[in-house]
């Protein structure tokens, strides 16, 4: 006979309490030097990418995979469990140009379980909207935290 649980969180009500309810906003200065570090980390060979002189010259798509701010709420509950990376994605929307200086406005996007050996799984979609000086949208960039709840 397998435990029951004590008591699993709400998912409808964090739900209702904290999706799309912006709690960070952070400034991001784009640095030519940086980007392309990060074009040739990521095996990228294209010029656009890698040289500062392209008349193109810009951060590659996935770029804002790697600015980050908090993950979630000052007042989001402890899930009582450890968060773990569950995965990024990043849907680019227009170029972004070292020189720049981004807006990165966080609010989270998703809540959602999923049931494993080990028991309920929370995975928590943290989306940061990015804009430039002109308040152009950029990009989005989704963080997916994963806890396994640990029922107290």
């Amino acid at each position: 006979m397998s435990e029951q649980p004590e008591q699993q969180h709400d998912i409808e009500e964090l739900k209702s309490k904290f999706l799309n309810r912006e709690f960070e906003e952070r400034k991001f200065d784009i640095i030519a030097d940086e980007t392309v570090e990060y074009a040739i980390t990521c095996g990228e060979t294209g010029g656009r990418f890698i040289d500062p002189e392209h008349p193109d010259f810009q951060a590659p798509a996935t770029y804002p995979s790697r600015l980050a701010g908090r993950a979630t709420p000052e007042d989001f509950p402890d899930l009582g469990g450890m968060g773990m990376d569950a995965g990024k994605g990043v849907e680019p929307l227009a170029p972004i140009r070292p020189g720049q200086t981004l807006t990165g406005k966080s609010h989270l996007h998703d809540i959602y379980t999923k049931t494993g050996r080990s028991g309920r799984m929370i995975f928590l979609v943290t989306r940061m909207e990015l804009f430039d000086e002109s308040g152009t949208h950029v990009a989005n960039s989704d963080t997916r935290t994963v806890i396994r709840e640990k029922i107290k």
